[in-house]
Formats: C-alpha cells, structure tokens, sequence
C-alpha cells in the first residue's frame, strides 16, 4: 500500500508530512513504469502491423466492440496519440495513486467502464475508438471532485495546475472535432466523480479538529 498506513512520519494522506511526500514519490515511480508500458504496445503494433486498434478498440453499439471498454485505453493510434496522453496521465495518475493503491485501482476500474460504456453506447458506430483520454479525464475529475467532498485543497491545487498547463484540452468534454472522442472524455470525467464519491474518505467530526481525516475507507 502506498498510503493507507500511517507510521514514522506521519499521515500520508497529510499534505506536507513525511510520508505525504514519500507516498506522492512511490506513485510517480510507479506511474513513469506505467506509461513505457503503452510505448512498448504501439511499437509492437507497428511494427508487427498487428492492428491492434482495430481488434482491441471501442466499436460503438456492436457486441463485438466491447472488449474494447478494457483493451482500448491501452491503446493509441500513433505515437503522437500516445505522447499528447502520457504527461497528463504520469501527472493526475501520480496524485490519485499516492492516495492508496486499493483507491486507486477500483477507482480506475470504475472510470474505465464508465467512460468506455458511455463511448459505446452514445458514440458512431462506423468509429474505432482507443486511447488513455477517457482515464486521463476520470483522473481529473476524481482529483476535483475528491478536493470538494473530502476537503482536500492540494487535490484542487493539483486540478487547477493541470488546468493551467492543459487548458486548451479541457475542451475536449465538448464535440468539437469529430476525430477526437469528446464522449470518452466527457463521461471520463463523470466516472471520476462518480469514483471520488464511491471511495471517499470519511471524515468525522471532533472536539480537537473538526476536519481531520480518518485513514478508514468506504472500501471493502
């Protein structure tokens, strides 16, 4: 576990403490061993001419296409594709894996099946559909709406860096372009606040800090 512990150092759900810092530093080594991994996919793609983006892909409202829910951000189509995803990705993806491994993973799980759902079922059926967009933005949204149900004014801090950094993609929730899935994005961000909410920390109130936070999770 990366912060569901609390030992020497302090609390790493903390910001500032000890373990705050070696919490966030764990999960961005573990995020920039994340990304090489989709580096290594799409150079195999290419190379073999496997089309990986053709079999593993969101087809919208086909049967066939729905494995592409799990494969398809795994997937990208080119490597400008995967360089516009990957920063972002290693950034948002740093912050929600410093929170706890377990949060992390279920909520991945979670932006992952709705954004891809939401893109099957709303998105053209004549479209192949791939890439990490559709987690990047569930990130975001997790780390904004974390910020407001648990008090968390770092996760906003991070949301509003990212915000200024990236500004110009934020866009994206939007139709705009059609080569470019604004329902993956869009319904992204709505899992991440739906995951935000789903694996909350709780926070009760007492006489001594009315807003400290509990290490207990909404998880089983």
């Amino acid at each position: 576990m990366i912060s569901e512990m609390r030992g020497q150092g302090g609390d790493p759900s903390q910001f500032g403490s000890e373990a705050f810092y070696a919490a966030l530093g764990r999960a961005f080594v573990a995020m920039c061993a994340v990304v090489p991994v989709l580096f290594v996919i799409e150079a195999l793609d290419i190379w073999l001419g496997a089309g990986f983006d053709t079999l593993g892909g969101i087809i919208p409202q086909r049967i066939e296409g729905l494995d592409g829910i799990f494969f398809g951000p795994f997937l990208h189509h080119g490597f400008d594709h995967l360089y516009s995803n990957s920063v972002p990705l290693i950034l948002l993806g740093t912050f929600v894996l410093a929170a706890g491994v377990r949060r992390f993973l279920y909520s991945t799980l979670v932006i992952v099946l709705i954004s891809g759902l939401g893109v099957w079922i709303t998105g053209s059926p004549n479209s192949i559909v791939v890439g990490a967009s559709g987690v990047v933005f569930g990130y975001l949204g997790l780390l904004l709406a974390r910020g407001i149900v648990e008090r968390s004014w770092w996760n906003l801090a991070v949301v509003l860096l990212v915000g200024m950094l990236y500004g110009g993609q934020l866009i994206g929730v939007f139709p705009t372009n059609e080569q470019i899935s604004w329902q993956g994005h869009l319904f992204g961000l709505l899992g991440g606040i739906v995951a935000a909410v789903l694996f909350r920390r709780r926070r009760p109130r007492n006489d001594d800090d009315p807003y400290r936070t509990e290490s207990t999770l909404t998880l089983p």
